[in-house]
């Protein structure tokens, strides 16, 4: 018979939590049972600058706790959303050692890559402060908790840059985490697979339109690689549409043949003619591809927003997609690129051994103690501070 597959979303339950840690922590519980409980401090901390976001972690401990019937004191030492320097504690978290001592692991699992995500959420925005964007990352998580995840950190980070002036996340693309951006649903309208379905990219926007009237309408407009071709004709199909401002095409083109019309020289021309200053300057070869290459690039959107301006569509909008990292944010920001809605997941860690956090006791029963090296993360006396203020 098969073994059943054991839930991937432990819960706060004591054979959960022995379950899915480090037998180590549960071998440290045990031995601490048996030759007396002290209470200890946890510094947690991750070794690059991030974003603090830590709710998913509190809370999950705030969960634990009531479980077991015990108490943990967590001291936040940076505000959700506030910038945390390399080896800065995010939080002291304070109890009994058999209570925390076999956490540790599950902590860290809810910390790390929140945080890690939530910065690259943060510095996206901040790269296109005027455009809003729209959380596209559920496909590329790896199930359910992870996708929560990451939909809170780009939630976290976006709110972040929105105090400095960004648009930041509008919203997401599913339901189930819409919640994390103020939504009560995702949005979204066609995926390539219904333009395969309607056999055209003008009858598949037909479709839609029949089936939601209400909605305005997005359409991808890259499937037969006529992009400029496909956009026109779907705005002439729906010209009331596209004069009210509700209309949009979306850019997804493949990174491996450029947009329709486009070739190495006339991306440069098109940049010439509205950016120019982007290319006179030295550029790696990423960022040339950014601007001129291949995909979605900055001549890209500029070469639509020409053609449906030329053709009488000044309302209507650009999306794009496909790769929309901080880098590729930042070059199209440099070449004013015409983008009214960026959909992208590529907030999600890239290195992902950048997202690990740690968790060393800083003190046993009020006496500061901690591993050689790890010097650094204890109070010092009152010293360290909190939101940039000393406390004692």
């Amino acid at each position: 018979m098969q073994a059943p597959v054991p839930s991937p979303v432990p819960s706060p339950g004591a054979d959960a939590v022995r379950a899915w840690t480090d037998t180590y922590f549960n071998r440290t519980k045990a031995v601490v049972s048996r030759f007396g409980d002290c209470r200890v401090t946890y510094a947690v901390f991750l070794r690059r600058p991030v974003i603090s976001a830590p709710r998913l972690a509190t809370a999950w401990l705030e969960s634990v706790a009531a479980q077991r019937g015990t108490k943990f004191d967590i001291e936040l030492m940076h505000r959700e959303g506030d910038w945390v320097g390399a080896g800065d504690p995010i939080f002291y978290l304070s109890g009994s050692f058999v209570q925390l001592a076999d956490l540790e692991t599950l902590l860290l699992q809810k910390l790390g890559a929140a945080c890690v995500a939530a910065h690259n959420a943060y510095q996206m925005c901040l790269e296109l402060p005027t455009v809003p964007f729209l959380a596209m990352d559920a496909r590329h998580c790896a199930g359910a908790e992870m996708q929560d995840m990451m939909a809170y950190a780009a939630a976290i980070g976006s709110n972040a840059a929105k105090r400095e002036g960004a648009k930041g996340f509008i919203g997401n693309a599913n339901d189930a985490t819409a919640h994390w951006f103020g939504a009560p649903a995702g949005l979204g309208t066609m995926p390539h697979a219904l333009i395969g379905y309607a056999g055209t990219t003008v009858r598949a926007a037909e479709m839609f339109h029949e089936t939601f009237p209400e909605s305005d309408l997005t359409v991808l407009v890259d499937y037969f690689g006529r992009e400029i071709t496909d956009a026109l004709a779907v705005c002439a199909r729906f010209p009331d549409l596209a004069a009210a401002g509700r209309m949009a095409v979306r850019l997804d083109t493949h990174g491996g043949r450029f947009l329709e019309g486009l070739d190495p020289g006339e991306s440069y021309a098109v940049l010439e003619r509205h950016a120019p200053q982007a290319v006179r300057r030295y550029r790696s070869e990423t960022e040339l591809r950014h601007l001129v290459g291949t995909g979605v690039s900055a001549a890209a959107v500029w070469r639509m927003r020409e053609a449906l301006d030329e053709a009488g569509y000044p309302k209507v909008r650009i999306v794009v997609s496909s790769g929309f990292g901080v880098g590729k944010c930042r070059v199209v920001a440099e070449a004013k690129a015409p983008i009214d809605v960026v959909g992208t997941g590529s907030f999600i860690p890239e290195a992902w051994s950048e997202t690990y956090a740690t968790a060393d006791i800083v003190e046993y029963d009020g006496a500061p103690r901690v591993k050689v090296g790890r010097e650094f993360l204890l109070r010092r006396n009152g010293a360290r501070k909190r939101n940039g203020e000393a406390h004692g």
